[in-house]
């Protein structure tokens, strides 16, 4: 497993277009959720042993399903409210650049998405299939950024592996290194006694707010299709601002009125 080396990741509340290239590296808890710590991490790295108590035991007849509980600190609900800006360090086309999320405000969306850590199982399903399909996500004029908590050194050694050793080879979007852990904890997601993030997912249109958010524990992957689904309805709606988007809705889909007359009519050509 690669080494992380310390790297920085600040939180800026200054809005400053892409990232640019760069050849060096740049140098709350309101409630709690318990959340299942899946038994295929635990023993991974020894930062995974948790010290929170084991919750949801049951047992059926001689067996007993042991699981694990882990604590992850949120503040309030995020949708709806300006994503909180960043500024970081990442690895993009085998080379280190600066990400800093304001940029995108007025030009693109942005699917920003967590992941606990590189070289693990998961986790590089999620990521080469989101660029897999990134020419999708560009014609909806949206960028992807992915963020760990490993360092650039190690995103740069994962890129750099062959997706049949486990590695994600050459991607088309930034991994975003979050060694500080600030921004897993500005977004909510952040287990802080493992010192890493669930996988949550946040669309944030162009004005820079949170219009969706899904945050799965560490041994359950994300829907690339329901990812793209979500964002087609939120730019519909957006663009329709008198409409809104039924429950499974796609493009060319019918959508429906938001009053008792107009949702008769949706319903009336569905039953």
């Amino acid at each position: 497993m690669a080494c992380s080396a310390a790297s920085s990741a600040l939180i800026s509340s200054n809005p400053s277009a892409f990232p640019t290239k760069s050849t060096a590296p740049i140098a709350s808890a309101s409630f709690s959720r318990t959340l299942a710590l899946p038994k295929s991490f635990v023993g991974l790295r020894k930062s995974f042993q948790s010290s929170a108590p084991r919750s949801f035991s049951s047992t059926r007849g001689a067996r007993s399903r042991r699981s694990f509980a882990v604590r992850a600190s949120s503040e309030l609900p995020l949708v709806g409210n300006i994503a909180p800006d960043f500024e970081a360090e990442a690895v993009f086309d085998q080379e280190f650049i600066k990400v800093k999320l304001s940029e995108y405000i007025g030009k693109k969306y942005v699917i920003l998405f967590f992941y606990p850590l590189d070289f693990t199982f998961v986790c590089p399903t999620e990521i080469t299939a989101f660029s897999d399909r990134y020419e999708e996500f560009k014609q909806l004029n949206t960028e992807i950024l992915g963020v760990s908590v490993d360092s650039v050194f190690s995103h740069l050694a994962w890129v750099q592996t062959d997706r049949k050793s486990g590695g994600l080879g050459d991607l088309q979007y930034p991994l975003v290194s979050d060694v500080t852990k600030s921004i897993s904890k500005s977004f909510g997601v952040l287990i802080p006694d493992q010192g890493i993030a669930l996988r949550g997912l946040f669309i944030i249109d162009k004005e820079g707010i949170i219009q969706h958010s899904t945050i799965n524990n560490l041994a359950i992957g994300r829907s690339v299709d329901e990812t793209k689904r979500t964002l087609q309805a939120l730019q519909y709606v957006q663009e329709n601002p008198d409409e809104v988007c039924p429950a499974g809705w796609k493009p060319g889909e019918k959508s429906m009125k938001p009053d008792p007359k107009g949702s008769k009519e949706y319903f009336s050509a569905i039953a």
